[in-house]
Protein backbone atom coordinates (compact mmCIF):
# COMPACT_ATOMS: atom_id res chain seq x y z
CA UNK A 1 0.00 0.00 0.00
CA UNK A 2 1.11 3.48 -0.50
CA UNK A 3 0.79 6.94 1.41
CA UNK A 4 0.35 10.51 0.69
CA UNK A 5 2.83 12.47 3.26
CA UNK A 6 -0.91 13.29 5.00
CA UNK A 7 -1.74 9.70 5.09
CA UNK A 8 1.07 8.60 6.18
CA UNK A 9 1.60 11.42 9.14
CA UNK A 10 -2.20 10.30 10.02
CA UNK A 11 -1.41 6.71 10.43
CA UNK A 12 1.61 6.91 12.45
CA UNK A 13 0.19 9.89 15.22
CA UNK A 14 2.47 12.75 13.77
CA UNK A 15 2.90 16.03 11.77
CA UNK A 16 3.39 16.32 8.10
CA UNK A 17 5.86 18.47 9.00
CA UNK A 18 8.10 15.60 10.77
CA UNK A 19 7.99 13.60 7.21
CA UNK A 20 8.61 16.79 5.16
CA UNK A 21 11.82 17.56 7.62
CA UNK A 22 12.90 13.53 8.12
CA UNK A 23 13.31 13.68 4.39
CA UNK A 24 15.30 16.90 3.81
CA UNK A 25 18.04 15.70 6.54
CA UNK A 26 18.08 12.26 4.64
CA UNK A 27 16.45 9.66 7.14
CA UNK A 28 13.37 9.15 5.24
CA UNK A 29 13.20 9.53 1.61
CA UNK A 30 9.54 8.92 0.15
CA UNK A 31 9.77 6.26 -2.40
CA UNK A 32 8.59 8.10 -5.21
CA UNK A 33 6.92 12.10 -6.07
CA UNK A 34 4.15 11.26 -8.09
CA UNK A 35 3.13 12.95 -11.53
CA UNK A 36 1.36 15.93 -9.52
CA UNK A 37 4.82 16.95 -7.53
CA UNK A 38 3.30 14.79 -3.73
CA UNK A 39 5.76 12.72 -1.66
CA UNK A 40 4.58 8.68 -1.73
CA UNK A 41 5.82 6.48 0.56
CA UNK A 42 5.55 2.37 0.54
CA UNK A 43 6.25 -0.22 2.71
CA UNK A 44 9.96 0.34 2.93
CA UNK A 45 9.43 3.53 4.23
CA UNK A 46 6.86 2.41 6.42
CA UNK A 47 8.99 0.09 7.93
CA UNK A 48 12.00 2.56 8.32
CA UNK A 49 9.08 4.97 10.10
CA UNK A 50 8.66 2.72 12.67
CA UNK A 51 12.17 1.69 13.35
CA UNK A 52 12.86 5.65 13.53
CA UNK A 53 9.76 6.18 15.98
CA UNK A 54 11.21 2.90 18.70
CA UNK A 55 14.47 4.81 18.68
CA UNK A 56 13.39 8.31 19.49
CA UNK A 57 10.78 6.82 22.16
CA UNK A 58 14.04 5.17 23.81
CA UNK A 59 15.69 8.94 23.45
CA UNK A 60 18.15 7.66 20.67
CA UNK A 61 18.92 11.23 18.53
CA UNK A 62 18.43 12.02 14.91
CA UNK A 63 21.81 12.02 13.67
CA UNK A 64 22.48 8.48 15.42
CA UNK A 65 19.17 7.24 14.42
CA UNK A 66 20.24 8.52 10.64
CA UNK A 67 23.38 6.74 11.43
CA UNK A 68 21.85 3.36 12.11
CA UNK A 69 19.19 2.78 9.70
CA UNK A 70 21.22 4.37 6.75
CA UNK A 71 23.82 1.66 7.46
CA UNK A 72 24.37 -0.51 5.02
CA UNK A 73 24.84 -3.41 7.57
CA UNK A 74 21.68 -2.40 9.31
CA UNK A 75 19.47 -5.75 9.99
CA UNK A 76 15.47 -4.57 10.77
CA UNK A 77 14.63 -7.56 12.43
CA UNK A 78 17.36 -7.80 14.57
CA UNK A 79 16.46 -3.92 15.31
CA UNK A 80 12.66 -4.86 16.57
CA UNK A 81 14.47 -7.87 18.30
CA UNK A 82 16.60 -5.16 20.09
CA UNK A 83 13.41 -2.37 20.49
CA UNK A 84 11.74 -5.34 22.47
CA UNK A 85 14.42 -5.70 25.45
CA UNK A 86 14.71 -1.87 25.76
CA UNK A 87 11.25 -1.83 26.11
CA UNK A 88 11.26 -4.67 28.34
CA UNK A 89 13.93 -2.96 30.19
CA UNK A 90 11.63 0.71 30.09
CA UNK A 91 8.21 -1.38 31.37
CA UNK A 92 10.63 -3.12 34.51
CA UNK A 93 12.23 0.08 35.31
CA UNK A 94 8.46 1.94 35.07
CA UNK A 95 7.24 -0.67 37.54
CA UNK A 96 10.17 -0.11 40.04
CA UNK A 97 9.17 3.58 39.91
CA UNK A 98 5.45 3.19 40.70
CA UNK A 99 5.77 0.80 43.33
CA UNK A 100 8.15 3.67 44.88
CA UNK A 101 5.18 6.05 44.32
CA UNK A 102 2.72 3.89 45.96
CA UNK A 103 4.49 3.07 48.73
CA UNK A 104 5.42 7.26 48.95
CA UNK A 105 1.25 7.65 48.76
CA UNK A 106 0.76 5.04 51.67
CA UNK A 107 3.53 7.13 53.63
CA UNK A 108 1.99 10.15 53.22
CA UNK A 109 -1.32 9.11 54.26
CA UNK A 110 -0.32 7.68 57.31
CA UNK A 111 -0.63 4.29 56.71
CA UNK A 112 3.20 3.36 57.04
CA UNK A 113 6.44 5.42 57.90
CA UNK A 114 8.75 5.52 54.64
CA UNK A 115 12.60 7.16 55.48
CA UNK A 116 14.01 9.82 53.31
CA UNK A 117 16.37 6.67 52.39
CA UNK A 118 13.43 4.40 51.13
CA UNK A 119 12.42 7.52 49.28
CA UNK A 120 15.63 7.37 46.81
CA UNK A 121 16.09 3.73 46.70
CA UNK A 122 13.25 3.21 43.95
CA UNK A 123 15.39 5.45 41.44
CA UNK A 124 18.83 4.14 42.69
CA UNK A 125 17.63 0.35 41.98
CA UNK A 126 16.30 1.45 38.79
CA UNK A 127 19.36 2.71 37.75
CA UNK A 128 21.00 -0.50 38.81
CA UNK A 129 19.03 -2.67 36.82
CA UNK A 130 18.93 -0.08 33.98
CA UNK A 131 23.18 0.02 33.93
CA UNK A 132 23.37 -3.73 34.09
CA UNK A 133 20.56 -4.51 31.57
CA UNK A 134 22.18 -2.15 29.04
CA UNK A 135 25.94 -2.90 29.98
CA UNK A 136 26.63 -5.39 32.68
CA UNK A 137 27.75 -8.34 30.11
CA UNK A 138 30.26 -5.88 28.87
CA UNK A 139 31.62 -4.16 31.77
CA UNK A 140 31.98 -7.36 34.04
CA UNK A 141 34.15 -8.90 30.88
CA UNK A 142 36.43 -5.81 31.30
CA UNK A 143 36.77 -5.05 35.17
CA UNK A 144 35.44 -7.66 36.61
CA UNK A 145 32.36 -8.79 38.86
CA UNK A 146 34.14 -7.65 41.89
CA UNK A 147 34.53 -4.14 40.71
CA UNK A 148 30.63 -4.15 39.43
CA UNK A 149 29.21 -5.03 42.75
CA UNK A 150 31.24 -2.65 44.38
CA UNK A 151 30.20 -0.25 42.17
CA UNK A 152 26.53 -0.97 42.87
CA UNK A 153 26.97 -1.14 46.52
CA UNK A 154 28.24 2.13 46.72
CA UNK A 155 25.32 3.30 44.83
CA UNK A 156 22.39 1.80 46.74
CA UNK A 157 24.14 3.35 49.94
CA UNK A 158 24.30 7.04 48.62
CA UNK A 159 22.52 9.21 50.68
CA UNK A 160 20.10 11.90 49.62
CA UNK A 161 22.01 15.06 48.94
CA UNK A 162 24.88 12.39 47.15
CA UNK A 163 22.13 10.93 45.27
CA UNK A 164 21.16 14.78 44.23
CA UNK A 165 24.62 15.64 43.55
CA UNK A 166 25.30 12.61 41.14
CA UNK A 167 22.15 13.75 39.14
CA UNK A 168 23.10 17.09 38.75
CA UNK A 169 26.76 16.37 37.99
CA UNK A 170 25.37 13.80 34.98
CA UNK A 171 23.78 16.49 33.82
CA UNK A 172 26.28 18.93 33.96
CA UNK A 173 29.04 16.49 32.10
CA UNK A 174 26.76 16.87 29.27
CA UNK A 175 26.10 20.93 29.20
CA UNK A 176 29.48 21.53 29.58
CA UNK A 177 30.58 18.97 27.05
CA UNK A 178 28.68 20.99 24.53
CA UNK A 179 30.15 24.21 25.25
CA UNK A 180 33.41 22.18 24.76
CA UNK A 181 32.06 20.52 21.50
CA UNK A 182 30.89 23.88 20.33
CA UNK A 183 34.77 25.15 20.36
CA UNK A 184 36.22 22.35 19.01
CA UNK A 185 39.61 21.74 21.06
CA UNK A 186 39.70 18.81 23.16
CA UNK A 187 42.61 20.52 25.12
CA UNK A 188 40.69 23.71 25.79
CA UNK A 189 39.55 24.71 28.98
CA UNK A 190 36.11 24.20 29.03
CA UNK A 191 36.98 20.38 27.13
CA UNK A 192 39.12 19.71 29.99
CA UNK A 193 36.51 20.93 32.85
CA UNK A 194 34.27 18.38 31.17
CA UNK A 195 36.66 16.11 31.36
CA UNK A 196 37.03 17.03 35.35
CA UNK A 197 33.79 17.07 35.91
CA UNK A 198 32.88 13.45 34.41
CA UNK A 199 35.72 12.19 36.61
CA UNK A 200 33.44 13.47 39.66
CA UNK A 201 30.83 11.77 38.40
CA UNK A 202 32.23 8.77 37.96
CA UNK A 203 33.73 8.86 41.94
CA UNK A 204 30.11 8.59 43.02
CA UNK A 205 30.04 4.96 41.13
CA UNK A 206 33.92 3.54 41.36
CA UNK A 207 35.30 2.79 45.02
CA UNK A 208 38.84 3.80 43.46
CA UNK A 209 40.02 6.13 40.26
CA UNK A 210 42.62 5.61 37.92
CA UNK A 211 43.95 7.81 34.81
CA UNK A 212 44.22 3.96 32.80
CA UNK A 213 40.40 3.03 33.44
CA UNK A 214 38.70 6.29 32.97
CA UNK A 215 40.58 6.51 29.56
CA UNK A 216 39.67 3.03 29.09
CA UNK A 217 36.18 4.11 29.75
CA UNK A 218 35.86 7.19 27.11
CA UNK A 219 37.57 4.44 24.70
CA UNK A 220 34.22 2.31 25.10
CA UNK A 221 31.87 4.98 24.66
CA UNK A 222 33.17 5.24 21.14
CA UNK A 223 33.09 1.63 20.48
CA UNK A 224 29.91 1.04 21.61
CA UNK A 225 26.51 2.22 20.15
CA UNK A 226 24.77 1.93 23.44
CA UNK A 227 26.76 4.15 25.37
CA UNK A 228 27.85 6.21 22.24
CA UNK A 229 23.74 7.14 21.62
CA UNK A 230 24.17 8.84 25.62
CA UNK A 231 26.53 11.64 24.34
CA UNK A 232 26.34 11.80 20.59
CA UNK A 233 23.97 14.74 20.62
CA UNK A 234 25.59 15.66 17.69
CA UNK A 235 27.62 13.73 15.41
CA UNK A 236 31.16 13.56 16.67
CA UNK A 237 30.87 14.55 20.39
CA UNK A 238 31.41 11.15 21.80
CA UNK A 239 34.76 10.89 20.45
CA UNK A 240 35.94 14.46 21.46
CA UNK A 241 34.84 13.73 24.64
CA UNK A 242 37.06 10.73 24.37
CA UNK A 243 39.92 12.46 23.02
CA UNK A 244 39.40 15.63 26.07
CA UNK A 245 39.72 12.53 28.44
CA UNK A 246 42.67 10.95 27.16
CA UNK A 247 44.27 14.42 27.37
CA UNK A 248 43.18 15.10 30.73
CA UNK A 249 44.50 11.12 31.88
CA UNK A 250 47.38 11.57 29.69
CA UNK A 251 46.75 8.00 28.35
CA UNK A 252 46.38 7.41 25.17
CA UNK A 253 45.26 4.78 22.48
Amino acid sequence: MEYTVQKLAQLAGISTRTLRYYDEIGILKPARINSSGYRIYGQAEVDRLQQILFYKELGVSLDVIKEIVTSPTYDGAKALREHREKLLEKRKRLDVLIANVEKTIASMEGRIIMTDKEKFEGFKQQMIDDNEAKYGKEIRAKYGDDVVNRSNEKLKNMTKEEYEEVTRLADEVLATLAEAFANGDPASDIAQKTAELHKKWLMYYWSEYSKEAHANLAQMYVEDERFKAYYEKKPGMTEFLRDAIHIYTGVTR
